[in-house]
């Protein structure tokens, strides 16, 4: 694999991110939702983990059907979270503490409540008539086409007012914008334009491949389905060649990134869906007149095994540009989800931090994975997640990783509101896990999170480093990161139970000191030299000697 050319290099090259849901980090207004004052007393605590920048979900007005993505206003705060100003004093905290700032930049969108929608749906004639996605029905009254909402259900819903069918790829509250109207892509245009007025470092650019389908609307085709039943979702019954990553998302993104560079560096990081081919479409979509970088939940969405993860890196054709994120708002955090049957999670948690640190490009760390914390189970009645009322119970949606971050253990919700009730309970078990509670124990996820990232920072190898001789044989992922004359071996025990991986040429083998838990040995080389034996979920990290 070779190393990134120079004109896409950015700040984002090796840089570790840490996603604020403000929703669920910390309420200081006493409603019982998060908000900006909250993110911006958080500031300290993000600073010292050793993160380069903080990227923000978001915070604009919105009816929080879809709680945050459905925005009436995309240059605004919503009340409830604070005002402009509140915002700027973020940027400036943010930049005092060697911060940057990226926000959500959702440009295919919008809530059906935005005035934009209000307006269009009401006429085929005037100023935003064209701002969305309308389509006559077919001459039986059906939709124009059978494309399905990754929610559930139908993409289309009808409009009687102006007797056609709008799409929507998300909720029937989420009409989808019509970017290939110039009218349209000019407004999210100077929507990019006014934050980065403001200060902001670049945007989180929301679920991109949904920015372009066929202009003819055409039926996807069936997908091959072996299983004796249907999924759950019967988004997976289809083959999705035309209602999503069309070519001329190329176009939105050329005009993206012409806005973004009359700003010094600032960056578009670009959320791409999980289809087949992420790998590829990330390489495309990366260039000097795209994206700086971009992530796919392909690999969180997958079984954690060593082949997996062996096939995520070997396939990447430029992995300079990958952002890699294993837990986030919308999946369940990684140390539930990947955790082996009756393994010890802070031990497991140890291991994610240390395959975390060293991967190449970009790595993003969500709001409380550096506590450790487990998902959440609610109660059907807990749910505010649409997308897991739908599912309910084969799939119990994303409210379990979102729920509050607990801040002092001791007191009430964790300390996460002072007043009222959460919008999503914060359980028992994160009382524990409590940022002021780990910050008094040694050894703890948070002090561990810590060491892990000065590890990554110190190495040039493990943040701007080629990847190579990528292994995985049974539960031992192996690779090397190589830069600026600096080689280091990476070798991870995937499993809860001792494994051995062979040392091929008898390397001259200086180990690094990881942070680990007390009582947890360390992997060791036999006295011939040839074999590293790892205990269970174990990490080695070694510079190799010339």
């Amino acid at each position: 694999m070779t190393q990134a050319s120079s004109d896409n290099a950015s700040w984002l090259r090796g840089a570790a991110l840490y996603q604020i849901y403000p929703l669920s980090f910390l309420d200081r207004d006493g409603d019982g939702w998060g908000d900006l004052h909250g993110v911006l007393e958080g500031l300290d605590h993000v600073a010292s983990l050793g993160v380069d920048a903080i990227w923000i979900s978001p915070f604009y007005p919105s009816p929080l059907k879809d709680f945050g993505y459905d925005i009436t206003d995309h240059r605004a705060v919503d009340p409830r979270m604070g005002q402009l100003s509140t915002f700027d004093r973020i940027v400036e905290g943010a930049h005092k503490r060697g911060l940057k700032v990226l926000v959500d930049l959702v440009c295919g969108h919008t809530s059906d409540e935005h005035p934009w929608f209000a307006a269009s749906r009401r006429s085929r004639e005037g100023e935003f008539a064209n701002r969305y996605v309308w389509a006559d029905p077919r001459p039986d009254g059906t939709p124009p086409n059978n494309w399905l909402s990754v929610f559930g259900g139908g993409a289309w819903t009808w409009e009687p007012r102006r007797r056609q069918y709008y799409l929507h790829h998300f909720l029937s509250s989420q009409p989808a914008l019509n970017l290939q109207d110039e009218a349209t892509l000019q407004a999210i245009l100077d929507t990019a334009e006014f934050w980065l007025e403001r200060g902001v470092d670049g945007f989180r650019i929301d679920a991109v491949d949904f920015f372009g389908h066929d202009p003819q609307l055409r039926s996807n085709p069936a997908a091959a389905w072996t299983q004796p039943e249907p999924p759950a979702k019967p988004f997976a019954l289809q083959r999705h060649i035309y209602d999503m990553m069309h070519v001329s998302i190329r176009d939105v993104l050329a005009r993206l990134r012409a806005v973004v560079d009359r700003y010094p560096g600032r960056v578009l990081l670009g959320e791409l869906s999980s289809q087949p081919g992420a790998g590829q479409r990330i390489a495309n979509y990366c260039s000097p007149e795209g994206l700086h970088a971009a992530y796919s939940l392909s690999v969180a969405k997958q079984p954690l095994t060593a082949a997996a993860f062996a096939q995520a890196l070997t396939s990447l054709a430029r992995p300079e540009v990958i952002c890699w994120s294993l837990s986030n708002h919308d999946v369940e955090r990684a140390v539930t989800r990947w955790l082996p049957k009756g393994a010890d999670p802070e031990r497991f948690n140890a291991l994610l931090a240390a395959l975390f640190c060293t991967l190449p490009g970009t790595v993003c760390l969500y709001q409380g994975e550096e506590l450790a914390l487990p998902n959440v189970v609610l109660e059907r009645e807990q749910l505010r997640d649409p997308f897991g009322i739908t599912y309910w119970p084969e799939f119990q949606g994303r409210d379990g990783s979102r729920t509050p971050m607990p801040w002092r253990g001791g007191q009430p919700h964790a300390g996460f509101t002072a007043a009222g009730q959460p919008w999503l309970p914060v359980p028992e078990e994160h009382h524990a896990l409590a940022v002021d509670q780990q910050e008094r124990r040694a050894n703890s996820p948070l002090e561990l999170w810590r060491r892990m990232l000065k590890v990554r920072r110190n190495h040039a190898a493990l943040t701007l480093g080629l990847v190579e001789a990528v292994e995985d044989k049974g539960s031992v992922l192996a690779f090397e990161r190589r830069a600026d004359g600096e080689r280091l071996l990476a070798v991870f025990n995937l499993s809860d139970a001792p494994a051995e991986y062979s040392l091929k040429h008898k390397p001259n083998l200086m180990a690094l000191e990881l942070p680990r838990l007390p009582g947890s040995p360390a992997p060791e080389i036999t006295p011939d030299g040839r074999t590293l034996v790892l205990p269970p979920l174990a990490a080695f990290l070694a510079l190799r000697r010339s």
